[in-house]
């Protein structure tokens, strides 16, 4: 296999920008746990520890798929593969895909911390529930869709539209930093989604909501049950706790409805794959995210309001994270252009 030129170093100012973005929300989380009285907590290790070690897992994964497909064929001689990996991933690029994955996770703990502590502010469901009758002349969003789409076969397909989101993102996340050419790339979605992330817990503590499935039950009564309603059943029973005993280890809330992260990171997925000019990826995920701005009203974990301020963030959160990592300019030309439209395999890690 031919020896590919290596790509210029230049500075690396973008991941300083981005670890110091993630080091500021890491002192407001911490001056709001000396506020509330109540230490940073990682339940079972499965916000922080967990997810982290899948990340890297998931990371070795596609280092290696990525460097089948790019040794050529056939590509299952492993001396090619081993080949493709130790041209592509030097120990530069490691470094930052690594220090990458560690920032946005490190946000990501302290977005859930906060938004535990969330449910210590008073619930505004009621403004919410107007706010949607308003838009949908006196009717609430939730029968509407009901009443045209049922309540049977499309429930349960909309309970895999929105049970899909986490591994949804966790991938999209891990692939930014695998499959660009440009790390730096790849940087602008980690930095988008940590813009969207901080974005939407203050959204939270701006608007303290529930959600419609516990303000506005009655109109929830009539569809099958599923893992959803556990699940929202549950939420609700560890806010209790953490009402009741804020000292305890296990207390940890995670229900917070203004906005809706869920359609946020999607349709920051959508704008993503456009940036890396994925247009079958754009289109998948477009279908992806209709589907999420339905499912998130139809199963009553949202307002219709909070699925446009999940947009509003997402557009906010998109640009914010470009200018992260390209500060007053756009990215270059081709920066987003998937692998198989460059003309070879590149070491490149910055542009």
């Amino acid at each position: 296999m031919p020896r590919d030129r290596q790509a210029p170093v230049t500075g690396a100012g973008w991941v300083l920008r981005l670890w110091a973005v993630a080091a500021a929300f890491a002192v407001v989380t911490v001056a709001r746990s000396m506020t509330v009285g109540i230490p940073l907590r990682d339940p079972h290790g499965s916000v922080l520890r967990l997810r982290f070690a899948l990340s890297l897992g998931l990371f070795l994964v596609l280092v290696v798929l990525d460097a089948a497909a790019r040794s050529g064929r056939p590509w299952w001689r492993p001396a090619r593969v081993v080949a493709a990996v130790r041209l592509r991933w030097t120990w530069r690029r490691a470094a930052l895909a690594i220090s990458g994955l560690a920032a946005y996770h490190l946000v990501y703990f302290c977005y859930h911390n906060l938004k535990s502590w969330d449910a210590f502010n008073r619930p505004r469901d009621r403004m919410l529930l107007a706010w949607d009758r308003w838009l949908f002349l006196g009717h609430m969003p939730a029968d509407v869709l009901h009443r045209v789409l049922g309540q049977h076969v499309a429930a349960y397909v909309l309970v895999v539209v929105y049970e899909s989101f986490s591994t949804v993102v966790t991938v999209a996340v891990v692939a930014a930093v695998v499959l660009p050419a440009r790390i730096r790339d790849g940087y602008v979605l980690l930095a988008s989604g940590v813009c969207v992330w901080i974005l939407g817990v203050a959204s939270y503590y701006l608007v303290p909501s529930l959600g419609p499935f516990h303000s506005a039950p009655q109109h929830f009564a009539g569809l099958p049950h599923t893992m959803i309603q556990h699940t929202q059943a549950t939420y609700m029973a560890q806010r209790a706790q953490l009402l009741a005993d804020p000292g305890a280890g296990d207390a940890f809330a995670q229900v917070s409805a203004f906005a809706s992260l869920h359609v946020a990171l999607t349709t920051l997925l959508v704008l993503m794959a456009r940036f890396y000019r994925l247009r079958r990826t754009t289109v998948v995920l477009g279908v992806l995210l209709l589907g999420t701005l339905v499912a998130t009203v139809y199963w009553g974990w949202h307002f219709a309001v909070d699925d446009v301020a999940g947009v509003v963030i997402a557009l906010v959160g998109a640009q914010l994270g470009r200018q992260l990592v390209y500060p007053g300019r756009a990215a270059p030309r081709g920066a987003g252009a998937p692998p198989a439209a460059r003309p070879a395999p590149t070491a490149e890690v910055e542009g």
